[in-house]
């Protein structure tokens, strides 16, 4: 079905390209050119279109969503050059592009977010981003529509539907996040149908032991909490209300410690001659006074002293899981903006696109955390909407022309 090709809005062109130095900024070239080296796909001589600022594009595609292909490597192009004092316009075929999103691929991208995603908060300047000293993190995961393409189709599925499959096939992505920031600080994408654990548990080898992580019921069997806690981060995990789990000693804050064992361990004797238990802290609550929510909730964690960690501080703690909502509200809705569907036609190329996707919005989340610490205001006072239309017309350190000049002005919406 042909459709009308998009374009930059009517003004917003020149200032536009600056955004490309503000993501230069978030990631240095230098970076990049060794990741790019590492993968073999750098570029081995001067190109028209080299693999570094391709690699700006794969982000800068997310932050224009109504743009063209063409239009948007023209803006990368020319910001990059703005960058560097000097100006000049590139025209590029998109079949030219598309080459070099193929020579590129997604791994490039996918270990730009390992490398270059760092959380942002420290305790001193954003003691809400922490309790009892450990830095609150969470996973989640959410779905997402693709093109309807032979290869996407074959990579990531169709949901179902009662009239056979849905119009897109999707894929299922998994994030960890810095609750406070709204930092993505680990990502992986899959197939539509994989298991929500087997997408997750990449992420937890950025879990660290200054860590609390949250999470819903999506996981929270032996295996996973046996695989998250091994990597010394704390856990704070909503389980099933009608999970047996047996009282071992009750606690004076009405939270309990229990112990879960593996698959198979059923009877008393099997788990009494079992060396593999761990103890977890069962903290039952309800929420009687606020509208649309369950009756009760059960949560396990590895906080096992209720003086250090009273029952009703991590009740009142776990909530701070719904930022991962917020996360993907902020992907789909004000990065995607009207374009409900990626663009890539094929499955490496989506995963490109996402992992993009997801650099740029932490560079917009950085860009937020650099003004609000500045201003001494909480990263979420800001307007996350209002800073990526900063991101894209305005560059901070740059408010004059020509570029050289050194005018120092600040984004805080």
């Amino acid at each position: 079905m042909a459709r009308t090709k998009a374009v930059l809005g009517a003004g917003a062109r020149l200032s536009d390209y600056l955004s490309a130095s503000l993501l230069a900024r978030v990631y240095p070239a230098t970076l990049i050119g060794e990741i790019l080296d590492e993968h073999g796909c750098n570029s081995t001589r001067i190109r028209r279109l080299p693999a570094v600022p391709g690699t700006y594009f794969c982000m800068a595609l997310s932050l224009y969503p109504e743009a063209a292909y063409a239009q948007v490597f023209a803006v990368v192009s020319q910001g990059l050059s703005w960058m560097h004092g000097h100006d000049s316009e590139v025209t590029i075929a998109k079949s030219s592009i598309s080459a070099m999103r193929g020579k590129i691929g997604a791994a490039p991208l996918q270990r730009l977010v390992a490398r270059a995603c760092l959380p942002l908060t420290d305790a001193k300047h954003h003691p809400d981003a922490f309790y009892a000293g450990l830095r609150l993190v969470a996973i989640d995961g959410s779905n997402l529509e693709v093109p309807d393409e032979p290869d996407n189709v074959k990579a990531f599925g169709y949901p179902g539907s009662r009239t056979g499959h849905a119009n897109y096939p999707q894929a299922k992505c998994a994030v960890l996040v810095e609750c406070a920031s709204h930092a993505i600080l680990a990502a992986n994408l899959g197939a539509y149908r994989d298991a929500e654990w087997a997408i997750s548990q990449p992420l937890l080898a950025h879990l660290t032991a200054g860590m609390l992580c949250l999470a819903d019921r999506g996981f929270n069997g032996y295996v996973h909490w046996a695989a998250a806690q091994a990597t010394g981060a704390h856990l704070l995990w909503r389980c099933v209300n009608n999970r047996q789990l047996p009282v071992v000693k009750e606690l004076g804050d009405g939270s309990y410690l229990s112990v879960i064992y593996p698959g198979g361990t059923t009877s008393k004797k099997q788990r009494q001659a079992s060396s593999e238990g761990i103890t977890v802290r069962v903290i039952d609550y309800a929420l009687p006074n606020a509208a649309g929510v369950q009756p009760r909730y059960r949560l396990l964690t590895t906080l096992l002293d209720e003086k250090k960690a009273p029952a009703l501080e991590l009740a009142a703690l776990y909530h701070e899981r719904w930022e991962v909502e917020a996360v993907f509200d902020e992907l789909k809705t004000h990065l995607l903006q009207k374009r409900r569907v990626l663009r890539s036609k094929t499955a490496d190329l989506v995963r490109q696109e996402f992992y993009g996707w997801v650099l740029a919005h932490y560079a917009v989340r950085w860009l937020m955390h650099q003004a609000a610490t500045e201003h001494r205001r909480p990263p979420r006072s800001l307007s996350f909407t209002a800073n990526v239309h900063v991101f894209r017309h305005a560059q901070p350190q740059s408010g004059a022309f020509p570029p050289s000049a050194t005018k120092k002005a600040s984004a805080v919406v």
